[in-house]
């Protein structure tokens, strides 16, 4: 089995924030394997499917971005999966907008829900797509990761989510470093 996180904050107001890419990547995602986020339990709604003989999950945590590896514990746990079956998806600020960055493990780099996961789960092996948003030019991360692009951010950042969806794809039909060698870093792949 696999688990494909995209993290993210739950309510309209927060849609099309930076801070959901996670979930708009994944939101992508099914439309490519044709799934809805039919089942809400674990304290997230989440979609799945059979690839081959491989059940896959496509999970949000609805806990609210900083609260997401309580989620994902939880579902994790309760379906047997190992932490080497997990992506996780999330925007990253210290990335150029459009940008994307695959990595088998490492730090949270600060992103909070990042980090709530690598806690809960007591571990850094956990596979990642990140999706570059920028830095703030000059407000507060906050306010920022809580802002939508626009203009040219804006179109980089949408590409960005395609090519991740895409690159989730790649994961799950290949593997995971077939992925990162045809997917990380900006638009020319």
């Amino acid at each position: 089995m696999k688990l494909i996180v995209g993290l993210g904050n739950p309510g309209k107001e927060y849609e099309l924030t930076r801070h959901n890419c996670g979930f708009r990547v994944l939101d992508e995602f099914k439309d490519i394997v044709n799934v809805d986020f039919d089942y809400k339990d674990f304290g997230g709604e989440y979609a799945k499917f059979k690839l081959d003989d491989e059940y896959v999950f496509l999970f949000k945590p609805l806990t609210y971005m900083n609260l997401s590896g309580t989620a994902v514990q939880k579902i994790a746990h309760y379906f047997k999966i190992s932490t080497d079956d997990i992506l996780v998806i999330y925007d990253d600020m210290a990335i150029k907008p459009g940008e994307l960055r695959l990595r088998t493990n490492g730090s949270s780099g600060g992103q909070k829900g990042m980090q709530n996961i690598i806690d809960n789960l007591n571990t850094d092996q956990i596979k990642r797509i990140r999706v570059g948003i920028g830095e703030p030019p000059n407000k507060g991360a906050v306010d920022y990761v809580l802002g939508k692009p626009f203009g040219d951010d804006k179109t980089k950042i949408d590409d960005a989510i395609s090519r991740a969806a895409l690159a989730i794809r790649e994961y799950l039909n290949h593997d995971f470093s077939k992925a990162m060698c045809k997917y990380n870093g900006g638009g020319n792949n």
